[in-house]
């Protein structure tokens, strides 16, 4: 008979098939949408939804597929591999701090972030219903209907064409953009509890991860395969012992990145208390956030000239890394949390 755990390998085993087939592994497509308003083809986005990846995490009972982090995790490293511009983890976000579904809110996307270097959204308040002030670095916010705000007082949702309400926007080097939302005593269409806010930005925090983690294997993948052919004094330069040394290193941050993520999400599917939670997102978000930067950047050493074009695909995957190592916390920010969370429980 099935165990619980056979079902869970089942689910990801489906959803990495279903992701993969959707999103594919051409990157032609990412090229054509970068520095192109919204950043994000609208189309693909409602075709996740209709797929439930945004409600995947929302109980049954709240219109989701219950699903756990571990499969939440195995989608978003896959959409990394494709180097995804959608805002799936952003729309997510907002459906996971509300709870509830928001699909008549358009494009939602999550506002949470109060100022810069910091995992604290508490700032905010909602005196009289209004809101008053500003969230930074939205991703994809130009393509966005509405926002979930996240207020110290609950979870505002915000349209963007509300009166009191401005969005700005800049490009960022992968081509897609972060966005500054700016109110000035906006009327919410719904506020919502914030209950669940802490437990969304942790998940959003290991999504990207995961997504950071996708984005690292392909990589690497990609350059091991230049590293069989390309050829030097009349053999690969993969035979060159310092090339070796240096995909090794690479692999072996791969493996404990793949198995800190894993760890995190069955930290997170088993309940565990706040601490633990934060201790082990942080601790994983910090790795991928490193390991990506290195399988980017070696990448770009390890192909030479060519890894330095435009045209090439590796300079992609850092320029991807360069944006998304900073969203939802830097590794400096969680070396921090993770750092107080062991002092607190000393």
């Amino acid at each position: 008979m099935p165990t619980k755990e056979d079902d869970a390998a089942e689910n990801v085993r489906m959803i990495r098939d279903s992701t993969r087939a959707v999103v594919g592994a051409d990157l032609r497509r990412i090229r054509a949408r970068r520095f192109q308003e919204p950043g994000f083809d609208p189309t693909i986005l409602a075709t996740m939804a209709e797929m439930g990846w945004l409600t995947l995490r929302l109980k049954e009972e709240a219109g989701g597929l219950g699903l756990g982090t571990a499969e939440y995790c195995a989608l978003t490293q896959e959409l990394g591999a494709a180097l995804l511009p959608e805002p799936l983890i952003g729309a997510a976000l907002a459906y996971r701090m509300t709870n509830v579904d928001l699909s008549d809110a358009g494009i939602c996307i999550g506002a949470w972030q109060d100022q810069p270097n910091s995992l604290g959204w508490r700032k905010l308040r909602l005196p009289g219903d209004r809101i008053t002030g500003s969230k930074h670095f939205i991703p994809n916010a130009i393509g966005a209907d509405s926002f979930a705000v996240a207020t110290a007082d609950g979870v505002a949702i915000v349209a963007k064409d509300a009166s009191g309400v401005r969005v700005t926007s800049e490009w960022t080097q992968d081509g897609c953009g972060l966005g500054t939302l700016e109110m000035t005593g906006v009327a919410p269409l719904a506020v919502h509890a914030a209950d669940a806010v802490d437990d969304a930005l942790d998940e959003a925090a290991l999504a990207t991860a995961s997504y950071l983690f996708g984005l690292s294997e392909r990589v690497f993948v990609m350059t091991v395969d230049y590293l069989k052919t390309r050829q030097q004094f009349g053999q690969p330069i993969g035979s060159f012992q310092a090339l070796q040394h240096r995909a090794t290193d690479i692999k072996i941050q791969l493996e404990l990145t793949r198995a800190s993520i894993a760890s995190a999400a069955a930290v997170l599917d088993a309940g565990a208390r706040p601490a633990a939670r934060a201790a082990a997102v942080s601790r994983a978000k910090c790795r991928a956030n490193d390991t990506a930067l290195l399988a980017s950047r070696e990448a770009i050493q390890m192909h030479g000239a060519i890894g330095f074009t435009d045209e090439y695909d590796a300079g992609l995957f850092v320029r991807k890394a360069m944006t998304l190592c900073n969203q939802f916390g830097s590794s400096a920010v969680h070396r921090r949390r993770f750092a107080a969370l062991l002092k607190e429980a000393a």
